[in-house]
């Protein structure tokens, strides 16, 4: 029997974004017992320099904070990291090339499980913060497999963006309110009557926004559930 590998999380960019990942894990793994469930680490670190900051304004790098969380998962055991944030993924190369153990990408997973499910498609509408639009991190991971991001227009990119981080109504901060609610899906349904073939909710939080109940005429996928369901093959050796 091939032992299981052990899973670290780098959550708290924001704290509910990694407890979710955590849990989808955990309902992936399809287990019958206690026992059959991973080893699953999480440093939750919501004291990291922000993402948003240095990618928009050219503030503090996040960088040495990510690597040092990295640092304790393996110091506790981690055999592979998460990072939980798509955002954050901006910084990706910087950090993981300083941590002796493998990472899993979120978004390049999330891409490539598009391209499984949805062969052919060309247009992707990606539901994700301003920095991660600002750092193209989707556009570039789509553009390997010969697909283009539609993006939102200023004013709709600006109010997706507030229903993550608004304090009065955003998700981060005042939990899932029926604004946070309206506005991600305005923007959702923008993207789709503009020509996306299917939607990515390329941020953690947008999951936790659109909720498990979520119906849109073309495919939604949730990288979260994604990830999760990458880093229980990579951990029982499957991949």
């Amino acid at each position: 029997m091939k032992k299981e590998k052990v899973i670290g999380i780098m959550g708290g960019m924001g704290p509910e974004a990694g407890a979710d990942i955590f849990l989808d894990i955990t309902a992936a793994t399809h287990a019958k017992c206690d026992e059959e469930h991973l080893h699953i680490i999480m440093d939750s670190n919501p004291k990291m320099p922000s993402r948003q900051d240095a990618i928009l304004h050219g503030g503090e790098s996040p960088v040495p904070a990510m690597v040092a969380t990295a640092q304790n998962l393996v110091r506790a055991g981690a055999d592979v990291i998460i990072i939980g944030a798509n955002t954050a993924h901006y910084f990706y190369d910087a950090v993981s090339a300083q941590v002796g153990v493998p990472f899993l990408h979120i978004i390049d997973e999330t891409v490539k499980e598009m391209a499984r499910v949805c062969p052919g498609i060309h247009t992707v509408g990606v539901l994700s913060s301003n920095g991660a639009v600002k750092a193209r991190v989707y556009h570039k991971s789509c553009e390997k497999f010969g697909m283009e991001v539609l993006d939102l227009p200023p004013e709709l990119q600006s109010q997706l963006h507030q229903s993550i981080v608004d304090p009065d109504y955003g998700l981060k901060y005042a939990g899932r309110t029926e604004r946070c609610v309206a506005d991600a899906t305005e923007a959702a349904n923008w993207l789709v009557d503009h020509g996306a073939e299917a939607l990515i909710m390329g941020c953690t939080e947008i999951p936790l926004i659109l909720g498990n109940d979520a119906k849109f005429p073309v495919p939604l996928l949730n990288p979260n559930k994604i990830i999760a369901e990458a880093a229980v093959r990579f951990a029982k050796g499957e991949d």
